[in-house]
């Protein structure tokens, strides 16, 4: 994937070309119930995008037809998506990326969270009267990342410019995007929990403009105008970045300017593992919990998943309780790598993951986790789980993999009025518990729930998947993966299956389309099952590329969910 142009990539063996499609085929769909398609496939032979939002999947659809590249496509939807989702992310939050490089076929990655502030120790909250970092508010606010997200992709890989694929997002600040049913639904009564300055843009009149009703800030518009012209320093070493601090500052939190200042997103390597059928799987590592979802993935592909049947009492035991013990080691070790001493390699090992995966209990739910993940008493906020994801695969097989979020509903819950940034609560994810890793300090990034996965096999990409969801993010993105390469299903068969969310304890949410002999059964497993009816965000929004092994087309799937939608040529 280069700056200047793009290649297609055709060269894969006739051997790893022939693997591949015989694992496509080798676990064909088999007879056990989950609801029907709800939406039809949408498929192409050239290029893909797939994002939280129907005008952003557009906008990224533009500039592939256009003839730009991936990074461009994505970084544009990521614009958009900072606009007409303004609860879930924007200029004021984080984001992470994973890029697959067809000419060679590797995969990188992008960390582009922010850190705590210089004057953020945990004596700076608990001489305040907290005991943990708060949920909301200036003292949960780090520094946002998504801007120098967007400059950092552009300038390895892009063939656009950064005003190019802003443009779409300023017209809509500008011009104005339309109220959905969705909108409204997600955010008619928590713009009344925003600060005055936020209010003023998403409240005016006093409530949300009604369904149909236009919304629009235009000082958002005039911030991304600075930023098209002025790239990313206007926004972390201008006025821009000034501002926003002088506000977090006013409002009792860490930030300064300096912070802004000194920030820079990270290009990292990739944590994988390789699965059954030749596939490898590629995550973030720390501070994300991408090496969770790779704990995941490894214990569940010991355990002969395909021979349980799909959403059978068996097979969701099992997945619940691999999730429990995978989430104990995630929130016992995982952290900024960068101040704390996080043993991915061990996390990640064999023979522990084999070992861990035989701890669960066939009859029971187990809530003992068991030795070296033993979590210590932390205050993770659960949050919202309010992200965006976005995707896109061009013509020559280059591929993104893309998430943006500001945790909570409107994160902080403030809005920097001069600029109409929403700033994230991504703070509330560090802990004031000392003997923790995760433990607040200054210029440290925060344990993230994010993350954006990637998929590979002998003939080169596979899939590019990911989802908004918080905590529930690696349980979907699990149980979607089973669907497509255990049970046969196509990517809109895969996303809109039944699913459950493990919300701690013994707690588990089920969406009510599982057959309710299976519930009973859970129940009589110890499982305390909630159902919920329709499509909620409850269960995250997954969205899939999945490219043919055969045809190398770029098959789609996108999740009623939410407001997902993927389009291809």
């Amino acid at each position: 994937m280069s700056r200047t142009s793009v290649s297609l990539v055709r060269g894969a063996s006739l051997a790893g070309l022939a693997l591949s499609l015989l694992v496509a085929v080798a676990s064909p769909l088999s007879a056990q119930e989950w609801a029907p398609q709800n939406r039809p496939d949408v498929s192409g032979r050239e290029g893909a995008v797939v994002a939280s939002h129907p005008l952003a999947a557009a906008a990224g659809y533009e500039v592939l037809r256009r003839g730009g590249n991936a990074v461009d496509a994505a970084v544009t939807m990521a614009g958009v998506l900072a606009v007409v989702r303004p609860h879930m992310n924007g200029m004021g939050g984080d984001a992470f990326a994973l890029f697959y490089e067809a000419s060679t076929g590797r995969v990188r990655a992008l960390n582009a969270s922010g850190r705590a502030g210089r004057v953020a120790t945990p004596e700076f909250f608990t001489s305040r009267g907290m005991t943990s970092v708060p949920g909301s508010g200036a003292g949960s606010i780090t520094v946002p990342g998504a801007v120098s997200a967007w400059a950092a992709a552009l300038e390895r890989y892009g063939t656009i410019t950064l005003a190019e694929a802003l443009a779409p997002a300023i017209r809509l600040a500008d011009e104005g995007w339309v109220v959905t049913w969705t909108l409204q639904r997600d955010i008619g009564s928590a713009v009344q929990r925003l600060n005055e300055g936020g209010k003023a843009i998403f409240a005016p009149g006093g409530s949300l403009p009604p369904i149909g009703g236009i919304l629009r800030n235009p000082a958002l518009a005039n911030t991304l105008r600075a930023i098209a012209q002025g790239g990313a320093d206007a926004f972390y070493r201008g006025k821009i970045g000034e501002t926003i601090a002088r506000f977090v500052e006013a409002e009792g939190g860490h930030l300064r300017v300096e912070d802004f200042r000194a920030h820079a997103p990270e290009w990292v390597e990739p944590l994988s593992i390789e699965l059954s059928g030749g596939r490898r799987v590629h995550a973030m590592p720390p501070n994300s919990q991408g090496v969770v979802q790779l704990q995941l993935l490894a214990m569940a592909d010991a355990s002969n998943l395909g021979g349980l049947g799909h959403n059978s009492a068996e097979y969701l035991h099992r997945l619940i309780e691999l999730k429990r013990l995978a989430y104990a080691d995630r929130d016992r070790w995982v952290a900024d790598p960068q101040m704390a001493d996080v043993p991915v390699a061990r996390l990640l090992d064999r023979d522990y993951l084999r070992a861990r995966a035989g701890l669960v209990k066939p009859t029971a739910a187990e809530t003992v986790t068991h030795g070296f993940g033993e979590p210590l008493a932390t205050e993770q906020a659960s949050g919202d789980g309010d992200t965006v994801y976005l995707m896109a695969v061009d013509a020559a097989g280059n591929a993104v993999s893309w998430i943006q979020s500001l945790f909570a509903t409107f994160g902080s819950r403030l809005v920097e009025p001069q600029t109409g940034v929403v700033l994230q609560n991504r703070g509330s994810g560090f802990t004031l518990d000392q003997r923790h890793p995760n433990v607040i300090a200054p210029g440290k990034r925060p344990f993230h729930t994010l993350t954006p996965m990637m998929v590979t096999d002998a003939a080169g990409l596979r899939m590019t998947i990911g989802t908004p969801g918080g905590h529930g993010q690696p349980q979907s993105l699990t149980q979607v993966y089973h669907n497509v390469f255990t049970f046969g299903m196509t990517p809109q068969q895969a996303v809109e299956a039944p699913r459950f969310v493990h919300e701690g304890g013994n707690e588990v949410q089920i969406e009510d389309r599982v057959r309710a002999d299976v519930l009973t059964a859970l129940r009589g497993r110890g499982h305390e099952i909630g159902t919920v009816s329709g499509w909620t965000a409850t269960f995250g929004g997954v969205q899939v590329i999945l490219i043919d092994p055969l045809s190398r087309a770029r098959r789609t799937g996108a999740d009623p969910r939410r407001e997902a939608y993927g389009l291809a040529f």
